[in-house]
């Protein structure tokens, strides 16, 4: 009992003084309306303070001056760092918009016109400007399969076969 207190306290206090790094990826094959649904999560300070370097611009996720700015350079950022390819076929994600969700923001994108695919090639490296500690974990949800993968920096491809 003792140890596994001793345990918990101490991987409380590595927590505290070493915070992680991590975004969640979520892509959603829907064959109905022939997309690809994509969700991006991610701690809002670490996405604020890595758009305001990207940008060059100040950025308040939870209360943005300007919506529209905020939309293109979230769009820009995304496109930049995150490259997904279907069936050897290269994509655009459509960006459809963010929310703030308690201490994170969520990002949503979709590829169109994917009636059925069999593998999907990404190469990301979201946040590794900011952190070298920043971990993109993906999760894959396609023809009745649910696959993840983790990508620890400087590591940025993953290929999912289905």
């Amino acid at each position: 009992m003792v140890n596994n207190l001793f345990n918990w306290f101490l991987a409380t206090c590595i927590a505290v003084i070493h915070p992680f790094y991590v975004s969640k990826i979520e892509l959603n094959h829907n064959a109905k309306d022939k997309t690809i649904e994509v969700s991006i999560r991610v701690f809002t300070d670490d996405m604020e303070s890595t758009l305001q370097a990207y940008g060059k611009t100040s950025v308040n996720l939870s209360a943005p001056k300007n919506i529209a700015a905020t939309d293109n350079l979230i769009k820009n950022y995304i496109a930049e760092k995150l490259t997904i390819t279907i069936d050897d076929k290269p994509t655009h994600l459509d960006y459809l918009g963010f929310e703030i969700n308690r201490e994170s923001v969520w990002m949503y994108f979709e590829l169109p016109n994917i009636a059925t695919l069999k593998k999907i090639n990404i190469n990301c490296n979201l946040l590794y400007e900011y952190k070298k500690e920043q971990m993109n974990i993906f999760q894959v949800k396609a023809n009745g399969k649910d696959k993840s993968y983790k990508l620890d920096n400087p590591n940025s491809h993953v290929l999912f076969t289905l």
